[in-house]
């Protein structure tokens, strides 16, 4: 019997990268002014003086720019302020030349190359400081922006392991010499790379020869794919009324157009059922929204997506919500978990071979979709996950957030809703403790608690509705300020204040009501960021929270957009 023969598609989409030229670099820098651009972390502090003493002594006459005369470049509000005005501060100052700093971890290293790609588009040469480990992704990202000859002054080690004085040799011996290379050195441009169509057929096989072939070009999650032939994707598309060729988001580092097309090729490869594509449509919609920040999904954290899905879909599609809810097995549940994670690996262009574009330190695996439990939530007399983003209940909908890691099972007992409160307090507010200072400098926290029914039932029988519920977990989960600077700073927030975050607007007069390190305050920004789903076993005592990682991949819903003649689509055959 011969042996069935593939031909497959390209699971990318078409580039949206212009390519431009580095700046001429600088002859003379003894002539020069040059600008500190920084996100202050990662100890910059303490480099910039040891970088300003080393080059004014090899070049008595350069002048330098303090970070503070541009503002921080890194951040949902700080980037978003600081880097539409760079250009005309650049001119202000009468800068001839960039260095910005410093990209030691999976979302910092992407910002500082912006805003050094910035600068050169400004007409400004720039190079960016970037620790070892990073050097790789900072190439990738440069290139996503158009820019592979973007200048990269190498730091090297781990910043935050050094001794003041291992980094303020390493300053002075490596990373000054770096800075004085890229800022002066003749650039080289590669050559452009002519990419397949959506149609192009890239590879012809067998089914073995196409998982060879998909590894290799890093296209895979290492596990075997669906071949993505036309038939394939063509029964994907005729589950909606969608254009194949709309554009469905562009996304950094990749800057890649994610197409209908290119979300049906990876939602097949994906193992999926051509049925979930109104999902998988919502799905690509609300991690292309700007404020969901997929394109920080490689943070040194490990972040996954977590997909949830609410309404009449979750029974039509057969979505397991009951028992082992999180674990791999329904199609619905595992595929559309996967399919989240191949879209940012494929079109996102988040891999951590070869680029390292992904530089999530140990990581986590994928999540399986997660499913609500309508009847539970109308049995009980809840507001559904869905409800509280202004759907309806008849609404089928899909949201997506950041996760990086679970609690424990919180087994919570008693006959009183305290009872099991004090315990969601203490393992699922105690966890996300841990990484309250993020949520904290950025002003958004968005932890998720996946509740059995059979915990809701109790709490809901005393009259407590999800939002006593939210607002209980917020006003008793609180942490010492000593240890929310202490956790800060290991990060690499070493310029973490509160009162500088209070100035901005960023934290409640609630973390500046003393300067005793050793007073509580709040680990979440606001009751209602905290999601309840309920869902899992009925039958047993147990939930399970998930620690979200503030900015980014904050949840965003987006309502499933199902094709005209849907319900024809779906009955049994």
């Amino acid at each position: 019997m011969t042996e069935p023969v593939y031909q497959v598609l390209w699971p990318l989409g078409r580039s949206t990268v212009k390519e431009i030229d580095a700046k001429p670099r600088i002859s003379d820098l003894s002539k020069a002014t040059i600008a500190h651009l920084s996100h202050y972390g990662f100890r910059h502090d303490e480099m910039i003086p040891v970088i300003e003493a080393e080059m004014s002594e090899r070049y008595p006459g350069i002048k330098f720019v303090g970070p503070e005369e541009f503002g921080n470049i890194h951040g949902p509000k700080h980037g978003k302020e600081a880097l539409p005005v760079l250009p005309d501060k650049l001119r202000e100052y009468g800068v001839d030349g960039v260095i910005t700093g410093i990209g030691s971890c999976g979302t910092c290293t992407p910002a500082v190359v912006r805003a050094s790609f910035v600068a050169e588009k400004a007409g400004v040469p720039a190079t960016t400081i970037v620790a070892t480990s990073f050097l790789r992704q900072a190439a990738a990202n440069a290139r996503g922006e158009g820019m592979a000859d973007l200048g990269v002054s190498e730091f090297p080690g781990v910043i935050m392991t050094q001794s003041a004085d291992e980094l303020k040799k390493n300053v002075a011996d490596t990373l000054v010499p770096n800075i004085i290379r890229e800022l002066t050195k003749t650039v080289v441009v590669e050559d452009e790379v002519v990419e397949p169509e959506a149609r192009d057929v890239v590879f012809t096989g067998t089914f073995d020869e196409v998982q060879e072939y998909y590894l290799q070009n890093h296209w895979t999650d290492g596990l075997p794919v669906t071949p993505p032939t036309v038939e394939r994707v063509e029964a994907f598309l005729r589950f909606t009324d969608r254009n194949p060729g709309e554009v469905l988001g562009v996304i950094q580092p990749a800057n890649r157009e994610a197409t209908v097309w290119a979300t049906a090729v990876n939602g097949v490869m994906s193992g999926c059922r051509p049925e979930y594509m109104p999902i998988l449509i919502g799905i690509v919609e609300a991690m292309s929204e700007p404020n969901f920040y997929a394109r920080d999904f490689g943070a040194t954290p490990g972040l996954e997506p977590m997909v949830i899905v609410s309404g009449p879909i979750v029974k039509q599609l057969d979505f397991n919500f009951g028992t082992a809810v999180m674990r791999v097995g329904r199609q619905s549940n595992t595929s559309i978990g996967r399919f989240a994670r191949m879209f940012l690996r494929n079109l996102v262009g988040l891999r951590f071979s070869p680029d390292e574009t992904d530089k999530a330190t140990i990581g986590l695996g994928m999540n399986v979709a997660a499913a609500e439990n309508e009847d539970a939530v109308s049995d009980i007399g809840w507001q559904s996950f869905s409800q509280s983003f202004g759907f309806s209940r008849e609404d089928n909908v899909v949201t997506v957030q950041s996760v990086m890691c679970s609690t424990i099972p919180i087994y919570t007992a008693g006959e009183t809703a305290k009872e099991h409160l004090d315990r969601l307090v203490e393992i699922f507010g105690g966890t996300c403790a841990g990484w309250a200072h993020t949520g904290i400098k950025k002003a958004k926290n968005f932890p998720l608690l996946l509740m059995s029914p059979g915990v809701a039932s109790i709490l809901a029988r005393e009259g407590l509705s999800k939002a006593d519920v939210q607002q209980y977990i917020y006003d008793n989960t609180k942490i010492k300020v000593s240890t929310l600077y202490r956790h800060a700073w290991e990060l690499g927030y070493t310029s973490f204040d509160l009162k500088e975050l209070h100035a901005d607007g960023m934290v409640s007069d609630a973390y500046v009501e003393s300067d005793d390190l050793e007073r509580l305050v709040p680990v979440f920004v606001k009751p209602e960021g905290i999601g309840i789903v309920l869902a899992g076993d009925p039958g047993r005592n147990q939930s399970r929270g998930y620690v979200q990682n503030q900015s980014h991949g904050y949840p965003t819903a987006k309502k499933i957009d199902l094709p005209a003649d849907w319900d024809a689509m779906i009955q049994p055959k």
